[in-house]
């Protein structure tokens, strides 16, 4: 085990270094320019130089007049060194700026994931075990239509009658209006509050998919020669369904856990917009179209960092799951 983790970590590190190249060049690359708009202003105040040589002037003050390999490296020599430099968006240091928003987009994801858990696999395997069956229909019937809501339609739909017709949330926001008057757990309380109908999206949004999904992986379980064979056998249907079967469908479940590991801080751009929850998804989107390298490549190489563990993370828990897998 720890040869093959320390293989697949070598591995990873040389994969981190050409999707690193390619997302700083494609960055380099982008129409928005944070340097030009700060141009554009500073060319516009009385007796300032023109738009040209304001440019060229912060082009080399941030090493952007040199070739993208060149400025690649020199990143690359920053990044390892722990120097992430400062937003040119945010106008503070990226990690400060990181860490303002991440939190709260990892709470809202994490609390939608295990939620999403929670319903999505419970509900697969009824699903599956009551094949063709009402009940089986009604439950494919909600994932279909959660899997075809589009996340700004459900989010409006939920503000529209839980905020504007029955008032119980507030439509946008963090905090209420009385924030700063509460207590520690009256503040805690108090986003919470407001991140319900956030969450709620999230969750119903994304659980059709992994619902139908376990059925899939079920019925393909329960339709196997072992399961007959254990039903032959006069095992209670309890025993075949939650211990046989269900342990195999386990498998392909477990790469979509370990690939869920980047959601929890990439953030949700359109829900978070939508309830003007200033997270992380939120903050990335307006840092890459301001072209602001030092956040969105330390905010992309983070998610490519995460994704790669997720994957090895998938790959060992293969043999906690299911001991015929050998990572070798």
């Amino acid at each position: 085990m720890r040869n093959y983790i320390i293989k697949r970590t070598v591995i990873s590190v040389g994969i981190l270094f050409f999707v690193t190249l390619i997302i700083y060049t494609l960055i380099r690359c982008l129409p928005a320019s944070y340097v030009e708009t700060m141009a554009m202003q500073l060319a516009t105040a009385p007796g300032s130089k023109p738009y040209e040589e304001w440019v060229a002037q912060l082009n080399a003050d941030y090493g952007l007049d040199q070739p993208i390999l060149v400025g690649y490296i020199n990143w690359l020599k920053e990044f390892v060194r722990g120097n992430f430099g400062d937003s040119w968006r945010w106008t503070v240091p990226v990690v400060e700026e990181f860490k303002s928003v991440i939190w709260l987009s990892f709470v809202m994801g994490a609390i939608s994931l295990v939620l999403e858990l929670v319903i999505a696999i419970p509900l697969g395997i009824v699903a599956a075990t009551h094949q063709y069956s009402r009940l089986d229909y009604g439950i494919s019937a909600g994932a279909l239509v959660g899997i075809s809501l589009p996340t700004f339609f459900f989010a409006t739909i939920l503000k529209l009658v839980f905020a504007v017709k029955l008032q119980w949330f507030d439509t946008h926001g963090i905090v209420g209006r009385n924030y700063a008057q509460l207590d520690a757990m009256g503040q805690l309380l108090d986003k919470a509050h407001h991140l319900v109908l956030p969450i709620i999206t999230l969750t119903i949004v994304s659980v059709g998919g992994l619902m139908r999904y376990t059925r899939t992986n079920m019925l393909e379980v329960l339709n196997a020669d072992y399961i007959r064979t254990a039903r032959a056998k006069g095992l209670d249907e309890k025993k075949v369904i939650y211990h046989h079967a269900f342990r195999n469908t386990l498998i392909p479940l477990v790469t979509m856990v370990g690939g869920s590991l980047p959601g929890l801080f990439s953030g949700a751009l359109i829900t978070e917009t939508l309830f003007s929850i200033p997270g992380i998804g939120y903050a990335s989107y307006n840092s890459m179209v301001a072209g602001d390298i030092p956040f969105t490549m330390f905010y992309l190489t983070f998610i490519a960092i995460l994704t790669l563990a997720g994957n090895l993370l998938s790959d060992i828990l293969y043999a906690v799951v299911d001991p015929r897998v050998r990572l070798s």
